[in-house]
């Protein structure tokens, strides 16, 4: 068991460590149940009295040595950023990373470990720690990163740049931007083991802090080529300094500590920092403003606009220049699946902006008002005109000179979880590619969830746009146009997922009632906009008689059992390793 001398630390939501709670029974009545202690190692000065001292003990972090070069150095250096964090805090060789001795055993509770693991496929990595219930001392850290990580970030690289272009088969900047990330990646995971919770807003406040997920932060140069100069930032950011001294620093009397750290998370929101995790940030359900995985940039709808910039230039040069020379040219089929959805992150946080609101996790104590405030209706109207720009058939649409560069899977390689997505057999499949893209910008603007907010926000505003205005934006931009060859594909392939998304949400009983009136409507307005319009061009004619047929059914509370399913979005999240 832990020697004695450890003092647990009270939690706050907005101190950026995770809460351990335990039921105290011992409480009195008009106490709470719960008590909650922040999970931290024990660090204590030499010298209490000195402003920074030496530890009585540092934390010392230990690199499996089967780590191999280059990854080995990147994981120590990113692992090292948590020094100056510790610096902040009043502690001087405090924290270091060292190389695991080679008898000592990863699963000794002795050793706080940095674990290099491989898996059959890309997946996440984790930052976990062994901790005494009773008072939240971390006991053992122990992050586990997943090989196959960085050759995900290899694969975005390559596929963002095509540096193998005209006999070249250097990509030197491509491999510097995935250790880039390992160093990141690092970090982040040794900053769980250190107590810290996910800062899924840091990234919109100039990458605040390694604790967020980071996007690769690509850009143009003068010739409208991608460059990956910066692509991931060096060091830990300003929030983590902050949280590790809510966690660590050290109190001469017992009694400063808890108006120090009531006053230190008051100068973390007065400088502007902001703190929101995982429940509020992870689902296409979730509506907070500025908290999202993947995404940068302070203007959402900015950053969205950018994004679609590069992944335009991207896939202008994609092709060939993408792969190796000694890879088949099939593998093409894996490398445009992340460039092609590339802005699927930044559209999710887009999305949050409609029917989203602000908010904090704020305590009665904190004496400041605070309220929930929906976004401005202004700002909700351009997040959904950016969206709609994604579903458009002209960014849709591949080159057909791409097209034909991709052939079916050579002999000796298969298709994968990987691929790009396809109803075609082994033939590589734009439409249904296009469909996958156009569906996940439909599923984040028609979640059930984010509907009723939009109708509860335009019942107490009007400027605000409700469902059915929504709808009928929907309709003028997806059902009202049509078009020839591969864009008309397209479009039939969109308006056919529009058509889905209402006939499912005038079917989900689950539904806000005014959501599904208005899917009701919509779907009642498409059909008639059908039939006037059924004895035009043949694919549209057909097209539209057999949507009118679907149409029908729903309205009638009768389902189709082989009616035809979204196809799944590839996987993606995270950046680094497939779900």
């Amino acid at each position: 068991m832990p020697e004695p001398g450890y003092s647990p630390r009270e939690f706050h939501p907005e101190s950026g460590f995770w809460s351990e709670p335990f039921a105290d029974y011992a409480t009195a009545i008009d106490e709470p149940l719960l008590r909650r202690f922040i999970p931290r190692h024990r660090l204590i000065k030499k010298n209490p009295d000195a402003k920074v001292s030496d530890p009585v003990e540092p934390i010392v972090y230990y690199l499996d040595p089967g780590t191999p070069e280059p990854v080995r150095s990147a994981l120590l250096d990113g692992a090292r950023w948590w020094a100056d964090a510790f610096e902040a805090a009043g502690f001087s060789n405090a924290y270091r990373v060292e190389m695991l001795p080679e008898d000592a055993d990863p699963m000794d509770l002795r050793y706080n470990v940095i674990q290099w693991v491989h898996r059959s496929t890309r997946g996440w990595s984790y930052g976990s720690s062994v901790v005494d219930p009773r008072t939240g001392e971390i006991l053992k850290g122990h992050v586990s990163l997943g090989s196959l990580r960085v050759r995900q970030d290899l694969l975005i690289a390559r596929g963002m740049t095509s540096p193998f272009g005209d006999g070249e088969d250097d990509d030197g900047e491509a491999q510097a931007m995935a250790l880039a990330r390992i160093r990141q990646l690092s970090a982040h995971e040794v900053g769980h083991t250190l107590g810290l919770a996910h800062n899924f807003a840091a990234s919109i406040n100039d990458r605040a802090s390694v604790m967020d997920y980071p996007h690769p932060r690509f850009g143009l140069d003068a010739a409208g080529a991608v460059t990956l100069e910066g692509a991931y930032d060096e060091g830990i950011g300003e929030w983590d300094k902050r949280a590790i001294r809510y966690g660590y620093t050290q109190y001469r009397d017992p009694w400063e500590e808890a108006p120090a750290l009531r006053a230190l998370v008051a100068e973390n929101r007065a400088a502007g920092f902001e703190f929101i995790s995982d429940p509020d940030s992870r689902s296409l359900r979730d509506f907070h403003p500025r908290s999202h995985l993947w995404d940068d940039g302070a203007d959402p709808v900015a950053e969205l606009e950018r994004v679609m910039a590069l992944r335009a230039a991207a896939l202008e040069r994609f092709g060939t220049g993408s792969l190796r020379g000694d890879a088949p040219l099939s593998d093409l089929q894996e490398a445009i699946v992340p460039i092609y959805l590339f802005h699927r992150y930044q559209a999710e946080a887009v999305g949050k902006l409609v029917g989203g609101a602000d908010y904090r996790y704020a305590l009665v104590s904190d004496n400041e008002d605070v309220a929930v405030v929906d976004v401005a209706p202004e700002r909700q109207a351009r997040a959904t005109r950016a969206l709609l720009q994604t579903l458009e058939p002209a960014a849709l649409e591949l080159p057909a000179a791409l097209l034909a560069q991709i052939p079916p899977k050579a002999y000796g390689y298969e298709r994968n979880r990987e691929s790009a997505p396809a109803r075609t057999g082994a033939l590589f499949d734009p439409l249904t590619l296009a469909e996958v893209s156009a569906g996940h910008t439909l599923e984040i603007l028609l979640h059930p969830e984010r509907l009723a907010r939009m109708a509860l926000q335009h019942s107490r505003d009007g400027a605000q746009a409700g469902p059915a205005a929504l709808f009928s934006l929907l309709q003028d931009r997806i059902l009202l146009p049509e078009y020839d060859g591969m864009r008309g594909a397209i479009d039939r392939r969109r308006a056919s997922l529009l058509l889905l998304h209402w006939r499912r949400l005038y079917s989900d009983r689950n539904a806000a009632p005014e959501v599904r009136a208005a899917a009701q409507v919509a779907l009642e307005r498409a059909q008639r906009m059908m039939a006037a319009r059924s004895r035009g061009a043949a694919a549209y004619a057909a097209f539209y008689r057999f949507e009118s047929t679907l149409i029908d059914q729903a309205l009638d509370g009768r389902v189709e059992p082989r009616e035809s399913k979204a196809v799944a979005l590839p996987p993606g999240s995270p950046i680094g390793a497939p779900r």
